[in-house]
């Protein structure tokens, strides 16, 4: 296990942002913050337990100011606009982390690392039609985000992309369970609260088991989970299904 003292949270003033800040103030890390100048303010309820770096999360120079001496770094990979925004996120904190710093990023289950991840018809038809509109309207960009996922595939650094499923809003139910592919029975309920996703990736900091993976999550408490738990309990791990 890896020790932390103070973690950068990229993207904290979002929705899993904002989860990520609190878990990571709850254990005691020193806490960086980066987010857009102009959702600062949702940032306001924490402004004094935390350094706010307003900056767009690509600019390489508002990057490097917030990684400075922070072991820790989380990364929401938006794929915002046109202009490879996540891609150049990614590259920046790749770049400029601390040397032997932990990286962990987020994404959906819709990237694969090795090929072997099995979508159904519903999520693949999704993808493709939310990909193509959103990139005709000039306001998301998937390939960019895989883009910016296989940068991190091929990085030396000791990084974790967590692949997230549908996202629901609610109290804790605990740590998520994790496969290594997406097509797993025990990710079949394909939900998890938006709260213990940010759990899964401020624990995954301090987790070594998981450098150099991307694990698909799901709720603990969903029926897939369950079903799992009751057909091989214990489960190997407390975060591992397969």
């Amino acid at each position: 296990m890896t020790g932390i003292t103070k973690a950068c949270i990229i993207g904290a003033s979002g929705k899993l942002g904002r989860y990520m800040v609190q878990h990571a103030l709850d254990r005691g890390y020193e806490v960086v913050g980066v987010c857009r100048p102009e959702s600062v303010d949702k940032l306001a309820e924490l402004a004094e337990r935390i350094t706010i770096v307003p900056g767009r999360t690509n600019d390489r120079e508002v990057i490097g100011r917030a990684l400075r001496g922070c072991d820790g770094v989380l990364t929401v990979l938006a794929p915002w606009g046109m202009d490879h925004y996540a891609s150049g996120t990614a590259q920046a904190v790749l770049d400029l982390a601390e040397p032997g710093a932990r990286l962990v990023f987020s994404c959906g289950w819709h990237i694969t690392r090795d090929g072997q991840d099995v979508y159904t018809r519903r999520l693949r038809w999704f993808v493709r039609i939310f990909g193509f509109i959103a990139r005709l309207l000039r306001v998301v960009d998937l390939d960019d985000q895989v883009e910016a996922c296989d940068r991190i595939f091929r990085s030396h650094t000791r990084w974790t992309v967590v692949r997230g499923s549908d996202l629901e809003e609610g109290e804790s139910q605990g740590l998520p369970v994790w496969s290594r592919h997406v097509g797993d029975p025990v990710l079949a309920s394909n939900l998890c609260r938006r709260v213990d996703f940010a759990l899964f990736m401020v624990d995954a900091l301090t987790n070594d088991a998981l450098v150099h993976e991307a694990p698909a999550i799901v709720g603990r408490q969903t029926e897939s989970a369950r079903r799992h738990a009751a057909a091989s309990s214990p489960l190997a791990s407390p975060a591992r299904a397969d």
